[in-house]
């Protein structure tokens, strides 16, 4: 079973309720009725129930009406519940009850508040809105997992090359948030991206913390960085197998990790790569991706307390549908791990 259909097919045995807040949203509607078809999870659409309705009848789909929990966000009734729930965790920040009530209207805040009031587990956003949009709520309410934060987006990589990673397959972090992180937020990337590993791959994570040296082979205040990010990371993280700085080669290739970083459990074994940057995550999966002709599933946002998943504005139905079953496969992580 390929990666993909073993995460739907979790998806499925554990049925979690993804909250979908951009109910009126083409894409989001088709995908929608395919999971909901399926049996993938449990939907909740944010919208006017009539025209989501009506929408979907226009586009044939045939579950949405009877399948899907649908919430009008102006005439919900649970509105004076989240207002609150709102309020209380913002009224430090200078927010008023009236300024929490509307928010509370906001399809994207409104998706927030119901994961964190537990009547949702999970959101997918971001066909119709930007990235900022669908974090700013998700911080404000959700917030980071214990020990973490920093939010960041890791890109599973299902490569030609089995002879690397596990068997083929390899997550990069971060290659999609943090331009610039600092050593202590890269340790905290570290961390999520192991989490993302066992989490969707299901492997037993190998996290190679890289930088254009290995071990002391080079000296410069970027290496320093990595070098001190890797013991963060080890003392944040002392169960895994987390070891830097490496150079990708040393991280990847068994012969070479074991001539440059002698006795390392990650080098050579490395399924886990973490970049020093954003500019050389997001430039490391685009390579492997054309050049090696992988297949990149992502961003996967990692890092916040319950999952919540930022889709490009250009995605597919397709994209949509993963992207769900995605959502719901981390779900489940984290309420096991409350």
């Amino acid at each position: 079973m390929q990666l993909l259909e073993k995460i739907v097919a979790n998806a499925k045995a554990a049925k979690r309720r993804i909250v979908l807040p951009e109910g009126l949203e083409e894409r989001t509607l088709r995908a929608a009725d395919r999971i909901l078809a399926e049996g993938v999870a449990d939907l909740i659409l944010i919208g006017n129930p009539d025209e989501i309705k009506a929408k979907a009848k226009e586009l044939g789909l045939t579950h949405i009406a009877t399948g899907a929990t649908l919430v009008c966000p102006k005439g919900n009734p649970d509105k004076e519940k989240y207002a609150n729930i709102l309020y209380e965790l913002r009224k430090k920040k200078g927010m008023t009850l009236e300024e929490a009530t509307a928010l509370a209207e906001n399809p994207l805040y409104l998706a927030c508040l119901m994961i964190k009031a537990g009547d949702a587990d999970g959101e997918v956003a971001g066909a119709q809105n930007t990235t900022g949009n669908v974090l700013r709520p998700a911080l404000q309410i959700i917030k980071t997992a214990p020990g973490i934060k920093v939010v960041s987006g890791a890109f599973i990589l299902l490569t030609k090359a089995p002879q690397y990673g596990a068997d083929g397959t390899l997550v990069f972090g971060d290659c999609a948030v943090m331009p610039a992180p600092t050593a202590e937020e890269l340790a905290q990337i570290a961390v999520s991206s192991a989490e993302t590993a066992k989490t969707l791959v299901g492997i037993e994570p190998k996290v190679a913390m890289l930088s254009f040296s290995t071990k002391g082979s080079a000296k410069h205040e970027n290496v320093d960085k990595v070098t001190e990010a890797t013991r963060l990371a080890q003392e944040l993280a002392p169960e895994l197998a987390i070891d830097g700085e490496l150079q990708a080669d040393a991280a990847l290739d068994l012969k070479t990790g074991s001539s440059k970083a002698p006795g390392s459990k990650v080098a050579g074994h490395a399924n886990v790569l973490i970049f020093p940057d954003l500019q050389s995550g997001n430039i490391g999966y685009k390579l492997v991706q054309r050049l090696g002709g992988a297949e990149a599933i992502g961003p996967i946002l990692q890092g916040i307390a319950m999952p919540v998943n930022d889709l490009s504005r250009g995605c597919s139905v397709e994209d949509v549908y993963h992207m769900v079953a995605i959502t719901s496969n981390q779900a489940t992580a984290a309420l096991n791990n409350k």
